[in-house]
């Protein structure tokens, strides 16, 4: 062969060699500069599925906390931002589960975001799969309340009962003690008569609000005659009117009808007229006033008492409480009866409200649903004076009684 095509094909020879090597170079030199490709973790189908249709708030992390699956309920309570996950005490849990792959469980108070009441949560953290950790949490901040008033119920109920039972039983032994003094015997007995009946009746209406907060349904609503049920309210607290000299009167529309319970609607009217007359001072005067307003049947009750201090005002529905806690002994109150107020307007889908300036009197309104039926009132101008029991014609504390003028 010719030297001089040896030569070129020598040239093309390691011209081939040499790009070759520097190609391997290049393949290799990008091969130690790429990172490995990893596998991001995925939520299986099937677990996605299952977090969808539960009501708890769940959350799924992976080793970085990134949040690859929330539910609705898990943003709605704050837990989850875009996908980050904001709770330092589950973000606790989450890395302790991660740690050692133990499930575990714990009670967080959540803050509300707007300053309200904050939330009771209980989440449980277990570890799902290999590399992600499931973190389910449940709302339990109205168990909690609802076990907070049960025990407060039971607490107050015990201290409550303590008082009549203790006098009784201090009156049973002056008796006993006072056997040869006809005189004191009587004025014990008659002392024992009224701590009785103050037991019994803070019994029936502890009985009356354990079943009205029991959110029973109504056995079988009637049509409820509100002339009857003020009617009768105002004649149970005759005796009590007549003695501090006080004149209860009803006025309003008359014929007014409401779809519930007679028996609850009478108690709930019965008590505003009582609270009033109870908180009256002597020869003041109470009026119940009935009226429409369009699907809606208003109750009121006025009272010229010593009225409600402002701060006591959001207080005064709750069970034993008590404006002035150094009177209930002579008012005979149980602080019971508002609370049973409460607890028949919501049973009944109404609603109580209530106006008061210290010192001026209260004024107490019943709202519930009128009867769907138009046409069932008739308008009256009132005026229906009760005359209070054990007091006559001419007595100056004794008015008309029971007059209606209608148009």
């Amino acid at each position: 062969m010719d030297p001089t095509m040896q030569a070129g094909l020598a040239a093309i020879v390691g011209a081939v060699m040499a790009g070759g090597a520097v190609l391997a170079w290049h393949i290799s030199d990008r091969q130690r500069h790429t990172l490995p490709q990893v596998e991001e973790p995925v939520v299986q189908a099937g677990v996605a599925a299952v977090l969808s249709i539960l009501r708890s708030s769940a959350v799924v992390v992976d080793e970085s906390d990134h949040v690859l699956k929330a539910s609705a309920p898990a943003y709605a309570f704050g837990l989850v931002r875009g996908s980050t996950l904001v709770v330092p005490e589950l973000l606790d849990l989450v890395a302790q589960v991660r740690r050692d792959g133990q499930i575990r469980e714990s009670e967080l108070d959540l803050p509300a975001p707007d300053g309200g009441t904050a939330r009771t949560l209980t989440a449980r953290v277990a570890p799902l799969g290999a590399r992600l950790v499931l973190a389910l949490v449940e709302d339990r901040t109205r168990e909690k309340r609802v076990e907070e008033v049960r025990r407060d119920f039971v607490a107050n109920v015990s201290h409550e009962l303590k008082t009549p039972v203790g006098a009784i039983k201090l009156l049973a032994e002056a008796v006993t003690d006072a056997s040869d003094d006809p005189e004191a015997v009587q004025r014990f007995a008659t002392r024992m008569l009224l701590e009785s009946d103050r037991l019994a009746n803070l019994v029936q209406q502890i009985i009356e609000l354990s079943r009205l907060q029991a959110h029973d349904p109504l056995e079988t609503p009637v049509m409820v005659d509100l002339d009857a049920a003020v009617l009768t309210a105002v004649d149970t607290s005759a005796m009590e009117a007549a003695a501090k000299r006080i004149t209860v009167e009803s006025r309003g529309e008359h014929g007014l009808e409401v779809f519930g319970s007679q028996e609850l609607i009478g108690a709930a009217v019965s008590n505003l007229v009582a609270n009033a007359v109870t908180y009256s001072g002597e020869g003041s005067r109470v009026v119940v006033t009935t009226r429409s307003e369009g699907d809606q049947v208003q109750v009121s009750v006025v009272d010229q008492g010593i009225g409600i201090p402002p701060e006591d005002i959001d207080r005064i529905f709750e069970r034993f409480y008590r404006v002035d806690p150094a009177r209930h002994r002579s008012t005979g109150g149980t602080g019971l009866g508002l609370a049973i107020v409460k607890h028949v307007a919501a049973t009944h889908g109404g609603d109580i409200a209530v106006w008061s300036v210290q010192g001026q009197g209260s004024t107490f309104t019943l709202t519930l649903p009128r009867n769907p039926q138009p046409g069932q009132g008739r308008t009256t101008t009132p005026v229906e004076v009760v005359v209070p029991r054990g007091t006559t014609a001419d007595d100056p504390t004794t008015s008309r009684t029971q007059q209606e003028v209608r148009r």
